[in-house]
This record gives structure tokens, sequence and C-alpha cells, in this order.
């Protein structure tokens, strides 16, 4: 029995290692196919995009709760918003819950440019994927989110 335990051991080793391996080309294969697609899919930052689609599904946030959700330290996402601010993509208002805080919420340019970007990355998997089958991309898309979702909950040191 110790002999079927250790080879399922040695199997999710295995598994493990491939999917670190997956992970790794996926990341370093997306940045490259961002950098040598179109001017629409760099109209805004990584960062930027993030917090754009964050704002334009979540509402208006304060710092914290985008840093929280973002998994960044507070400064980093400060740092982020101004620059934001700067190019007129976010605005920041009171908080209407506590009027000593402030929130950001998108601008409309914000919006505009963040939707250019996914309509362009939208197109881009729709390219990638066509030979796949409907199911296979549900699959794939179901289980990027729980990839997500369990690296959003995993606990921080």
């Amino acid at each position: 029995m110790s002999e079927d335990l250790s080879t399922g051991a040695d199997t999710d080793e295995v598994t493990l290692g491939r999917i670190e391996t997956e992970v790794a080309l996926l990341m370093r294969f997306g940045e490259a196919t961002r950098r040598r697609t179109g001017a629409e899919h760099r109209v805004l930052d990584r960062a930027a995009y993030v917090i754009l689609r964050h704002l334009a599904d979540a509402g208006p946030q304060n710092i914290s709760a985008l840093a929280t959700r973002l998994n960044l330290d507070g400064s980093t996402v400060t740092r982020q918003v101004s620059a934001m601010q700067r190019d007129g993509l976010i605005v920041r208002e009171p908080d209407p819950h506590d009027g000593r805080g402030m929130v950001v919420s998108p601008t409309p340019a914000g919006l505009q440019r963040m939707a250019a970007v996914q309509a362009a990355r939208t197109r881009l998997y729709g390219d990638i994927l066509a030979g796949w089958a409907a199911e296979d991309r549900d699959t794939l898309a179901e289980m990027l989110r729980r990839l997500n979702e369990a690296l959003e909950h995993r606990p921080r040191p």
C-alpha cells in the first residue's frame, strides 16, 4: 500500500511541476504577445488596466480596498492611482461613507481605453482559441477563474 501512496505523491509532484512550468510559460507568452500586438493593447499599462477593470466591476473604491483586492501594497496602488489621475483615467472624490477618506472612480476616458484594450484582448484570444471546442474554452475559463480565486485567497505571510 505504501507504494501506491508513494506513486501518488510522485505523480502529484510531477503534475505540480508541470503546472509551475505552464504558468511560467503562460506569463512569458502573454507578455510577449502583448508587446507584439497592435497599439490598442498598449493604450494602458497592465496595472492601469487591472485597476480600471476592477473599478468598472466593483464601483468606486478607496486605496486600501483596491490594494487588498489586487494583493498589492497600499503605497504601490497610491503611486499607480496618482499616475492614472494625471493621465485622466480616474478621479478621486470624497468617500460618501466616510467624509475623511477618498475613493477613486474611472473617468469616461479611462473606461473607454479599458474597453478598447478588453475588446482587443478578447479578439486576440478568440483568434488564438479559434480551433478549440466551445466546451474546452469554457473549461479553460473556469479553471483560470479557480486558479485566480485560489491565488487571491492564499494566506499572506
